[in-house]
């Protein structure tokens, strides 16, 4: 079980998992788009429900799972194209690193 402690297995994870959260979000995304096409009065109903105090926390959990994928699949890019040099624990601090400040970046926005 050394391997589990390594930075590049977490940073895998992270990459999965985030992807993993991301899937399972579109339906829903893609719901609450039909309730524009479908009426106004539904569109307004649930951007009422959206101003919920839970319902920000979630969204700035999304920007986090949206960076961190992000971060993952540009750190798997450089580990594929670029020569390999042994920073692949230094990829995956920056990659942490870039998903929590879009994440503060988010929550200070709000």
């Amino acid at each position: 079980m050394r391997g589990r402690n390594h930075p590049g297995w977490w940073a895998f994870l992270v990459h999965r998992i985030s992807g993993i959260a991301l899937a399972l979000f579109l339906p829903l995304h893609f719901w609450a788009l039909g309730q524009a096409l479908e009426a106004a009065a539904k569109l307004e109903a649930f951007l009422r429900w959206t101003d919920q105090p839970l319902f920000h926390i979630g969204m700035w959990g999304l920007v986090v799972l949206l960076a961190a994928h992000l971060a993952g699949g540009l750190r798997v890019l450089a580990l594929e194209f670029l020569p390999w040099r042994d920073w692949h624990k230094t990829l995956a601090a920056v990659a942490a690193a870039f998903a929590l400040a879009a994440g503060l970046a988010f929550a200070l926005a709000l």
